[in-house]
Order: C-alpha cells, then structure tokens, then sequence
C-alpha cells in the first residue's frame, strides 16, 4: 500500500472529507516541509498548544510540534465539518485525545459512528490516523543506531520476539528491532493503556510487509482476535504499523 498524492494538497484537507465506516485513513506529513509554513499553523492552534510550542528549546522542534498540531486539527475540522481552531479535546487517564463530543455534533449528520484518531511522528514524519467507531493506533520510528537494540528488546520484547529477533541476520537487526517496536507501541497506543500494558505480555512478528502482525495477547488469549495489526510505508528510513480494532476495514494513505 503506497500514499496516494494528491494535487493541491491545502485544499484537499481544507474540502470536506468523507471517511466510511470501513476505512481507515492514514496520512502522511513531510514535517521538515510543513515547518516553513509555522506562522499559518500557529493561527491554527489553541492557547495552550501555541504555549506547549513555546516550551521547547529548539525552533525545529517547535515547528514540528505546531505543524503536527495544526494539520491534525486541519483534518479533523473536515470530517467533522468544523473550523479546526474551535476543535477542544478530551485527554483519557493515559493520555490518549479525543474530540468533545459538541465538535461531533455536524460530523454525526454524515456518520453515527465516533470518530477516532492517532498520531505519531519521528525525524521529519509525522503519521495521523483516523477512523469511525474503531479505536487505533499508530506508530512511525526513524531507524537509526544510537541506542543499545539488544539490550531494549531483552527488556522490553516477548521471548517469541527475542528468538525471532537473533534469527536475523545481522545486517537485517537495527530493521527488524524498529519493526518490532513499532508494532508493539501501535498496539499499545490503540488499547489506550499506554505502559500498564506490559510490552512482554503480547506477541507480534516481526516479519516485514506482514498484514497480520498481532500473534498472541495475555493473560487473555482471546484479546488478540479483537485487533488488526500491520505494516504500513513509514518512508525511507523509517519502519511504521497501524492497529486498528475489529476486521474488514480498508486503508486508505494519504499525503498532505
């Protein structure tokens, strides 16, 4: 599945947006693009967002933040037939957003089904992801070698995934480590329990381009029946995955 790039990419997000009860959007932000573009996205943003990217240190990462931010509200303000600056959201114990329900309020004239999203992004890519009555998650990792690979999955990884891991070539690890990562953090993120899911507590392969990643869940082994797991393009140098709840969806890629 490869993004679909679409002409005039503004007023493509800009223009209402249909999104079915059987798809699934995924799209795709070159941040180090869209960071030119700050002063449109700071008009975008709440208060406390503008404020969030006035903490950070670096202007990259300011930028990036307030790209990511203004593009999501941007997409959202579409569905859901809004003005993406009046959007608010709700934050779950873990800290998972969600729109509050009066911005849902258009929106459910064109679909009963809540509208859920993610978000991810490392390096230069930001990846959101949007659905109708389906929860999701979704994970983007740059690869790249300054952490101890070995010494993460030993922690962090399942022994299934471990065996599989040392099964790779060598040259093929640093790939096969991020794949893993990805797929575990996409799944966590879509049960919105963040880290009280311990990452042991459930398998995923680790093989590349696999559509069915999710292998087994404890200590209810009947969990993993609920979830779709796959690899979907994160670019080059990135590994990516997307989780999404229940089956028969179709994924539909986009860049913005």
């Amino acid at each position: 599945m490869n993004f679909k790039n679409v002409s005039s990419a503004a007023s493509e997000i800009a223009a209402p947006l249909d999104l079915a009860e059987n798809e699934v959007h995924l799209w795709r932000l070159d941040l180090s693009a869209a960071a030119a573009s700050e002063e449109r996205w700071q008009q975008i943003l709440s208060a406390d967002e503008r404020a969030r990217a006035a903490r950070f240190r670096f202007s990259r990462d300011r930028q990036f933040f307030a790209a990511t931010r203004a593009v999501l509200r941007t997409i959202l303000g579409s569905y859901v037939a809004s003005d993406p600056k009046s959007l608010a959201f709700n934050y779950a114990e873990k800290g998972k957003p969600s729109l509050v329900e009066n911005d849902l309020a258009q929106g459910h004239a064109r679909s009963r089904q809540r509208l859920e999203f993610n978000v991810s992004h490392s390096g230069t890519t930001a990846l959101l992801a949007f659905a109708r009555g389906r929860a999701l998650g979704v994970d983007v990792e740059q690869i790249r070698d300054d952490r101890d690979a070995e010494a993460v999955a030993q922690r962090f990884f399942s022994q299934r995934e471990q065996i599989e891991l040392a099964s790779f070539p060598a040259s093929d690890t640093l790939r096969g480590f991020f794949r893993c990562w990805t797929r575990k953090e996409a799944f966590i993120k879509a049960r919105g329990e963040g880290l009280s899911i311990p990452l042991s507590d459930f398998d995923v392969s680790i093989k590349a381009g696999d559509e069915n990643a999710l292998l087994a869940t404890r200590p209810d082994p009947a969990e993993v029946a609920r979830w779709s797991l796959r690899e979907v393009p994160g670019g080059d140098g990135y590994e990516a995955a997307l989780c999404v709840e229940g089956r028969g969806w179709n994924l539909k890629c986009l860049v913005c």
